[in-house]
């Protein structure tokens, strides 16, 4: 199976006046997919709508070659879901509540207590695994999220904000724990974050989200992703002219604390356009260099046509 998820014409709406999902079409294939957005942008509310915990008001769904809204059980039978916020029973030590979740998943109790103690291992809590959830750091309850998971060996991974809240260490950590289970031909992974240094750590592919629509998809990196090409200059004279005629010409300006100005220009631009209206507003260049665009500028791109539109 090429295609694990393909969602066509997908709406849906928590009041009557806004769209949250706006006409969604996407089709995602096997890898590591990086769900990519700010914060209101609809990702957690697509990843709901997969699992069959959001019923959308139009359009059709498949996930693993089961229907979104006549197959649920089907889907999450064979999928892994670690969500943003918190989930863990308090009163409950963490190979309980694992080994628990795991039997709720249609594993039989002996498999699902061995595979509890595996995953509680493999993600770093084997010293910790009788503690009481509730007694648990936030960077701790994350990678029991992670382990619940994991559990039942899932086909398709669900990760909705995989390091919030952990200390710059424990992101690291986890952000190599989802690289590793990223190898695995078996195990596909759809991570949604806002953070773009983890897409961009984790992911081949990423999908760019904003106002409930898909804004932009494509591989995290390739050539493919530079739909602009990218200058650092700082200038001298007329700045303010200078960069607003830039502006109009629907060029994306940065500027940083030492007031380099970092330039992404349309690929149908030639650079030459930038001394042309250094010349005509009376700005002088003092440094030119040409650099490769990041996903933060594509991010920053994708955002802005969207925002305009």
């Amino acid at each position: 199976m090429d295609t694990l998820i393909e969602l066509k014409n997908i709406d849906f709406s928590y009041s009557k006046d806004k769209k949250t999902i706006d006409n969604v079409n996407l089709g995602i294939g096997k890898g590591v997919f990086g769900l990519l957005g700010p914060n209101g942008a609809g990702k957690t509310t697509l990843m709901k709508i997969l699992l069959g915990f959001l019923t959308p008001s139009s359009g059709y769904g498949r996930v693993l070659g089961f229907d979104i809204m006549k197959d649920r059980k089907e889907v999450r039978k064979r999928i892994g879901y670690m969500p943003e916020s918190d989930c863990l029973m308090p009163g409950m030590d963490a190979v309980t509540l694992t080994s628990y979740l795991g039997e709720l998943s249609g594993m039989p109790r002996q498999e699902a207590m061995k595979r509890a103690h595996e995953v509680l291992y493999y993600v770093g809590l084997e010293e910790s695994r009788y503690r009481q959830v509730e007694t648990y750091s936030t960077g701790m309850k994350q990678r029991l999220k992670l382990a619940q998971a994991l559990i039942h060996d899932p086909k398709l991974l669900f990760l909705d904000e995989p390091s919030s809240g952990m200390d710059p260490k424990g992101r690291t950590e986890m952000l190599e724990l989802i690289k590793d289970i990223g190898k695995k031909e078996s195990m596909n992974i759809i991570i949604s974050s806002h953070l773009l240094p983890d897409i961009e750590a984790t992911c081949r592919h990423v999908i760019i989200m904003d106002k409930g629509k898909i804004v932009s998809q494509q591989e995290v990196h390739s050539q493919g992703i530079e739909r602009f090409n990218r200058f650092e200059i700082r200038i001298k004279g007329n700045t303010d002219s200078f960069l607003e005629r830039l502006k109009a010409l629907d060029c994306q300006i940065s500027t940083d604390d030492r007031e380099l100005h970092s330039i992404l220009i349309p690929k149908d631009q030639s650079s030459r356009i930038l001394f042309k209206i250094a010349m005509e507003t009376g700005a002088q260049i003092r440094h030119f260099v040409q650099s490769k665009a990041t996903l933060e500028d594509t991010f920053v791109n994708a955002i802005g046509v969207n925002h305009d539109n």
